[in-house]
């Protein structure tokens, strides 16, 4: 673990209360004064006026004001500073930095949105790449971390190719790549440099975890209820898995499967099984039916990027979800008749898997289809909730006993 930092200590010129007026006025005529922070009373009952740290070798003590130089330790903000959005706080600390270098140019390279992990602040790809940049050094990275009021930093680099999805993430401040995220009450850690969070997947997360599954068993293919196999071939995410698991005190209800989820020995075990995988699961369509419970079925939950008509282009009209809650719930998002195809398409096929594999018909039917987020433009993150039943066989129908006919015909 990383010690705290050090507490911020200013420098400021401390006078007798009857000139701290003229002595304001004396620094901001010379744009010397610290306008991020107050004025504030010293050992001595003097007044302190916070001055600008790289404009020490300009300042000219005033023969008529007395005053000398202070350091303040933990000097409290401005107003005005603490209105700032922590956007505005680190354009406005890299401005400062950079001082006449500042351009236009430079201020479209800073970032306005970031992901934070705990102490950790992760960059996205795109921000402060521009030469002037990187020729500032370790200060560049202790300036953005100070004003994001984090102790690490990281950027984000290109999704490396492959089927695990690993990032590629530069540590740019601190050594230690593994942090702790709560997220609706559940805490994660993670090596942020080895394995990708998705925010943006928090409704879903919701959404499954209000489902009604208490005392059934779950399969999770791509691995993020009384039991859980949880399936993962990347050995990083399983070892954030197992982390994760002990974190949250739940390390006896799960049963990590390191490997490929097509190559899975489990069977009939299911009642649910979750499809995690974008842009397509269908890959583990077959083993999704396999692990379900051969004699009551249960639901799958599939994920998919389903490709959409621009708004406007296409004649066929909007269906809405089925009503659910009572009324209680907000209004659902339309249904594009693409996504019920597709749905409608996907029932089909796994209906088919499992009348394959298991020698009798079974029934499928879509219980919910639910837009997780906009993945590319005209393309949607779905999750298919689909229950898969088997159909009962159907008896022979008892053929009628022939009475006799009396008169012998």
């Amino acid at each position: 673990m990383e010690t705290m930092d050090a507490p911020i200590a200013i420098p400021a010129l401390a006078t007798e209360p009857r000139f701290a007026q003229r002595l304001r006025e004396h620094l901001e005529a010379q744009q010397l004064l610290d306008k991020r922070y107050q004025l504030q009373e010293v050992p001595g009952g003097r007044m302190a006026l916070p001055v600008l740290e790289e404009k020490l070798s300009l300042l000219s003590l005033p023969q008529e004001m007395p005053c000398g130089l202070v350091r303040i330790q933990d000097p409290v903000p401005s107003r005005a500073l603490r209105r700032r959005t922590p956007a505005q706080r680190l354009r406005d600390e890299l401005r400062r930095l950079l001082g006449e270098s500042w351009s236009e140019e430079l201020e479209r390279d800073v970032p306005r949105a970031w992901q934070r992990h705990g102490d950790l602040v992760l960059l996205s790809e795109d921000s402060l790449r521009a030469a002037p940049w990187e020729q500032l050094g370790p200060v560049l990275w202790e300036t953005v971390a100070s004003a994001l009021g984090a102790r690490r930093l990281a950027r984000r680099g290109r999704v490396l190719p492959g089927g695990m999805r690993s990032p590629s993430v530069t540590l740019l401040l601190g050594q230690d790549p593994w942090v702790e995220h709560v997220d609706n009450g559940i805490r994660y850690t993670f090596d942020v440099t080895k394995c990708m969070f998705s925010p943006g997947n928090i409704t879903e997360k919701l959404r499954v975890a209000s489902l009604p599954c208490a005392g059934e068993v779950l399969v999770d293919l791509y691995a993020a209820a009384a039991f859980a196999h949880a399936c993962e071939w990347n050995i990083h995410a399983v070892e954030a898995l197992r982390r994760n698991l002990v974190l949250n005190g739940v390390q006896d209800r799960c049963r990590v499967h390191h490997g490929d989820s097509r190559e899975l020995e489990l069977r009939d075990v299911a009642d649910r099984v979750n499809l995690g995988l974008i842009p397509s699961s269908e890959e583990g369509w077959p083993v999704a039916c396999r692990v379900l419970k051969k004699a009551t079925g249960g639901v799958l939950h599939i994920h998919h990027n389903v490709e959409s008509v621009p708004a406007g282009s296409s004649p066929a009209g909007e269906a809405q979800h089925p009503a659910e809650g009572g009324g209680k719930e907000k209004q659902r998002a339309r249904i594009r008749p693409e996504w019920e195809r597709w749905a409608e398409a996907t029932a089909s096929r796994i209906r088919g898997l499992l009348a394959e594999l298991h020698g009798q018909s079974w029934s499928t039917s879509i219980l919910h289809i639910e837009a997780v987020k906009s993945y590319a433009p005209h393309v949607h993150h779905l999750v298919l909730d689909l229950e898969c039943r088997p159909t009962p066989p159907t008896e022979p129908t008892a053929s009628s006993p022939i009475t006799p006919d009396p008169t012998g015909r």
